[in-house]
């Protein structure tokens, strides 16, 4: 976890003191449960719970000797409880506390996130509505296509995010699992409603049927989700940077007052952010991969996959939330040119009407083969700079013979490519 690229509200959740403190909720929550089945004194119970508390250097001093993280946690744990700390981790293994911890910690993470995409879905909202009707080109391959809308290309940047909100709250639920079942998963030392206890409180659910650790086709799930929003992250970011360009100048990040943008060239304003989230995306991204490599372990379980996950797990969630608030800050503040947007539109002379002149031949009677040709030639003169696409059309008696002056002109008409924009905003936006 990189401070630059980190915040509190995130990071806090991965922090040792917030971890050792929901392994300490975990082993409080299972002496509870143990004294109302009577399997431990109530006394006990009530001695964990108030005399509990635990000191981090002490337990990484002990961790040095016991090579256990856990052992050295429970060694600490009976410091501050006493006599009673020998009814702790009855009938549990180590895993009923990392597993569980773990999945306490990725739900917390979840919920971060889900509430970013929040703020992003707002601040994609606003700004699509305000450039509804914002005519600009739209492109295939990098090339001049037909006319779209601005605030239809943040409309499709909603509509993604809406999708990948579903999906992170979908991770979370599969990923909120509880397992307090013992070596093995077979509950032989302690009764399957302690975990059902532990989970309501924690607000997990208990896992189906474990092994000695939760199944990691959960966290491979998370996982998998949170690179999907990483790469929705990366295409927002990747059409902003082009759009920055020089030569296409349509949107740009909001440049604030001071700022600098090279240390050589004075004049430049180089869309920094969009850059950074492109390359934070790779980050989250990384950690599919070992997630899913994660899932075959051997038997009832080996330990192959705790290093992986105790690396990955913050680091993903920490980038992904870092890039997320910093994405809904771009797009709150991005800078858009109408007249630059405009001019890119009459950049190649009108050829961005030429499915309309084919389409229209086509009705007219003129086969497709002799309309695309027809079409074709006239558009390809426009991109060199001939003359303009329509007055071209003018004078090609292929064309002339199908349609007159007036019905030329009328396929000319930016409103055809726009008349369906109030629908799609219908649909994206359910209203």
């Amino acid at each position: 976890m990189i401070p630059r690229y980190s915040r509190q509200e995130m990071t806090s959740i991965w922090e040792p003191e917030s971890r050792f403190q929901i392994w300490l909720d975990i082993e409080v929550l299972a002496c509870e449960a143990q004294a109302d089945l009577g399997v431990i004194p109530e006394e006990a119970a009530q001695a964990v719970r108030e005399r509990g508390a635990f000191e981090i250097e002490r337990i990484d001093e002990i961790e040095r000797e016991t090579r256990h993280d856990v052992i050295a946690f429970l060694t600490n744990v009976a410091e501050y409880v006493g006599e009673p700390a020998r009814f702790v981790h009855q009938g549990m293994t180590s895993s009923d506390v990392l597993d569980t911890c773990l999945s306490v910690q990725l739900t917390r993470a979840a919920d971060v996130l889900i509430a970013d995409i929040d703020g992003l879905l707002d601040a994609l909202k606003r700004r699509a509505y305000e450039h509804k009707d914002t005519v600009c080109i739209g492109r295939s391959h990098g090339i001049h296509a037909e006319p779209t809308t601005f605030g239809l290309k943040l409309a499709g940047a909603y509509a993604e995010f809406s999708r990948n909100r579903e999906r992170l709250v979908t991770a979370r639920h599969e990923v909120a699992t509880c397992k307090i079942s013992g070596a093995v998963g077979t509950f032989a030392n302690i009764d399957p409603k302690v975990e059902s206890y532990v989970a309501e409180k924690l607000g997990l659910h208990p896992e189906p049927v474990s092994t000695q650790v939760i199944p990691r086709d959960r966290h491979a799930a998370f996982f998998a989700a949170l690179g999907i929003v990483a790469s929705s992250i990366e295409r927002l970011a990747t059409e902003i940077r082009h759009l920055q360009r020089t030569e296409v100048r349509e949107a740009q990040e909001y440049f604030s007052e001071g700022q600098k943008g090279s240390s050589a060239m004075p004049h430049k304003k180089n869309p920094i952010l969009t850059e950074n989230l492109t390359g934070l995306a790779r980050v989250v991204r990384a950690a599919v991969t070992p997630a899913l490599e994660n899932v075959a372990l051997w038997h009832e379980r080996d330990i192959s996959h705790s290093s992986v996950e105790r690396m990955f797990g913050p680091d993903a969630t920490v980038t992904l939330d870092f890039a997320l608030v910093r994405l809904t800050s771009v797009i709150d503040r991005l800078v858009v040119y109408p007249e630059n947007m405009q001019r890119n539109l009459d950049a190649l002379g009108g050829v961005i009407h030429s499915q309309r002149v084919l389409l229209a031949l086509t009705q007219a009677g003129v086969s497709r083969e002799d309309a695309y040709a027809a079409v074709q030639d006239n558009a390809m003169q426009a991109v060199d700079g001939d003359a303009s696409f329509l007055d071209l059309l003018r004078k090609d008696k292929r064309v002339t013979q199908a349609l007159d002056e007036s019905e030329l002109e009328a396929l000319f008409d930016l409103g055809h490519h726009t008349k369906y924009v109030d629908t799609i905003f219908a649909r994206v936006f359910e209203e």
